[in-house]
């Protein structure tokens, strides 16, 4: 269960700063990260069928509104005894609804007439403890799945087939699996970040991964080297150097009240000075992790705030190789590897311009 009295200190600070009355989330991911539970979106727009509030000078501080129809059961399994829940017709607005709930000044994370809108993120950062405590468990459960199925994978699979096993094995955790990719060595050296297809894997294959769970996304990549090209070690390499830099300058702005933007120059000076200066404008590099798989990106001229404790997952790319984990970045300027896999062969790869070495995830040969 989440800890309602750290989300009401987060949540007074944000009231009193923006002279709101209540504040209220709709969209799953802020939706759970306020009540621990689920409010499945069935809109195109990726609102949930319920919101939940936070008012707190009218008892009970803690509310919902839900449609009939969904709210016994989002009572009994979404919600802590610390919610009140109020029943709406379920063909009414739930905009409409949560304005009717919500005394004096609101603030949404969705549309609700006469409300201001929230941006839920930086409410969600940095991680409280038990969100720690739970993003553990989702990133072990995580990393174990796709382990499990790496292991038994063949040249001659087709990418789909390897993606289906992915999500078979993940959802027997009630994780869903916002993204599953898995690139054969043509496609990976072809394209950045391909969707599964029909291809056979051939020389390798490239496996990445987000999970989800009651909020939180955990993101990993693994490599299966079955009969890769000599230079493949070297991109490799270079690939797991650059996450390593990026971490490390990750843990430099959590010190100096550093940006987004200045790990991202990091990690561009990294690819720069390990021969591979273009490799950076291909596609992502990842970012903060939480209730979101990237609750924001390292990016040129990113102006976000860099926290602890916090999830990150940087996801550089080196032709076809790619190196990339969840990791917790702690306030202690300590490293965990989140979605480690204990039996997986690893490496150590220095950060390019820190004192940091880390231990890295190798291509597997089966």
């Amino acid at each position: 269960m989440v800890d309602l009295d750290a989300r009401a200190d987060r949540l007074d600070a944000y009231l009193a700063a923006t002279g709101h009355d209540a504040v209220w989330f709709a969209r799953p991911n802020a939706f759970a990260w306020l009540t621990g539970g689920r409010n499945t979106p069935t809109r195109e727009n990726g609102v949930g069928v319920a919101a939940a509030g936070y008012v707190p000078d009218d008892a009970p501080a803690f509310r919902a509104v839900a449609p009939a129809g969904e709210a016994e059961r989002i009572v009994s399994e979404e919600l802590p005894d610390e919610f009140a829940v109020e029943t709406v017709p379920w063909h009414e607005s739930l905009g409409e609804a949560v304005a009717v709930e919500s005394p004096g000044a609101g603030a949404a994370d969705f549309d609700a007439p006469g409300m201001d809108r929230v941006d839920a993120s930086s409410l969600r950062q940095p991680l409280a403890a038990d969100d720690v405590d739970r993003y553990r468990s989702l990133a072990e459960e995580t990393a174990a799945a796709v382990e499990r199925v790496c292991r038994e994978l063949d040249p001659e699979d087709a990418e789909y087939e390897a993606a289906s096993a992915l999500r078979i094995a993940l959802s027997s955790g009630e994780m869903s699996a916002p993204v599953v990719r898995v690139a054969g060595s043509e496609r990976a050296e072809a394209y950045h970040s391909p969707p599964a297809g029909a291809d056979e894997l051939g020389d390798y294959a490239v496996v990445t991964v987000t999970s989800e769970r009651r909020g939180l996304h955990a993101s990993l990549t693994r490599t299966v080297a079955f009969d890769p090209p000599a230079r493949f070690e070297e991109q490799f390499r270079a690939a797991a150097r650059i996450e390593a830099t990026a971490l490390a300058a990750t843990r430099e702005a959590v010190a100096s009240d550093g940006t987004a933007g200045d790990v991202f120059a990091a990690i561009r000076e990294a690819y720069d000075k390990l021969g591979f200066p273009a490799a950076w404008e291909d596609g992502e590099q990842g970012g903060a992790a939480g209730f979101a798989r990237r609750e924001w990106l390292a990016a040129p001229h990113a102006t976000h705030d860099v926290r602890a404790p916090m999830g990150y997952a940087f996801n550089p790319v080196v032709v076809g190789a790619r190196s990339e984990d969840t990791y917790l970045v702690a306030s202690d300027d300590g490293f965990e590897c989140l979605t480690a896999t204990p039996n997986w062969p690893t490496f150590d790869a220095e950060a390019v311009g820190f004192d940091l070495t880390l231990e890295r995830h190798a291509p597997y040969a089966p």
